[in-house]
């Protein structure tokens, strides 16, 4: 039998609505989304149901309503199903969701931290310095070296999401310069990503001194079930503080995180919360690989009860 890995979103997956079939018509997801707006005393449902746009893609909004998205189907598939997992992995906000799933972290407190998470990362630095750009069609070290050779300003990996897609991150008019020098090189695209700040870089890394102070606060287990860190592609031991400190200001190895997966025998992926994100980086990493993997996404009412069939009908094995 082939290994089960759970897999998270994180920013940019967020769309007015999510959740919101779910908490309709699910009691546990409903709960859990009642349990944020309690544990923030704000109403994030409404935000997510029905709020803006621009409100709900405020960074400090955007990453508590992804973590509760999640978490409300997750243990919503977990009152229909005795599930077995063998590992939790989430990019970057979606690390959070694994650790609740891991049995590391309460809900509640995850659901805090990363609101403060997202204020922290979002007021480090000054709208309009910070920029972040998804480069296509470009390997890694083609990349790396091209953002070595700017070298009067701020220009980083902030993630190796799949074969040829890397997300660079830094002071806006160098990741301007950069996105140019890339297309020249052979990159296919270079876009701007609608972020608030230039996550992932070592601009951020006075909002991993802020989360410190409030990660100090929290009662942070050792995972039941294996986590993967994406600071160093390995598994959490008792270090969890200091791997989601740095984690604010690394580059996301979400591409080597999956392939050590693969290398383990890993061949079913379960993407629990908002889109289908992380179900099109696994399967260019698989491929990439030339392996065969299974990969569900569960994000809404129709989803979840398709998955918990499969599931019931033992096509998962």
């Amino acid at each position: 039998m082939g290994k089960i890995a759970l897999v998270f979103p994180g920013q940019g997956s967020q769309y007015v609505g999510m959740a919101k079939d779910v908490y309709e018509n699910n009691q546990i997801a409903k709960k859990i989304i009642d349990n944020a707006c309690d544990a923030l005393d704000m109403d994030l449902k409404n935000i997510m149901f029905e709020g803006s746009d621009e409100e709900l893609s405020k960074t400090e909004n955007t990453q508590p309503a992804i973590v509760t998205h999640s978490i409300a189907l997750f243990e919503a598939l977990n009152d229909a199903l005795d599930l077995k997992y063998d590992a939790c992995l989430g990019l970057s906000l979606g690390e959070y969701s694994a650790l609740v799933a891991a049995d590391a972290i309460e809900f509640n407190d995850a659901v805090s931290l990363v609101k403060k998470r997202g204020k922290f990362m979002q007021d480090t630095v000054p709208q309009g310095k910070g920029a972040m750009a998804a480069i296509l069609g470009l390997n890694r070290d083609k990349v790396e070296n091209i953002i070595k050779s700017i070298d009067s300003g701020i220009v980083e990996v902030a993630n190796y999401n799949s074969p040829g897609q890397i997300v660079i991150s830094g002071e806006s008019k160098h990741i301007d310069e950069a996105m140019i020098k890339l297309k020249e090189n052979g990159a296919k695209r270079a876009v701007k990503l609608n972020v608030s700040g230039p996550f992932h870089s070592s601009m951020l890394k006075d909002a991993g001194i802020k989360l410190s102070k409030e990660l100090d606060k929290v009662n942070l287990r050792t995972p039941k079930i294996s986590v993967v860190s994406n600071v160093n592609a390995s598994y959490y031991e008792n270090e969890g503080k200091d791997l989601l400190i740095q984690q604010v200001s690394s580059s996301v190895l979400w591409e080597d995180s999956i392939e050590r997966l693969l290398d383990e025998g890993y061949d079913t992926f379960i993407e629990i919360g908002p889109g289908k994100t992380l179900k099109g980086f696994i399967k260019k990493i698989s491929s990439n690989r030339k392996m065969d993997v299974n990969i569900y996404n569960i994000e809404d009412t129709d989803s979840l009860e398709e998955f918990i069939k499969i599931y019931r009908n033992g096509e998962i094995v």
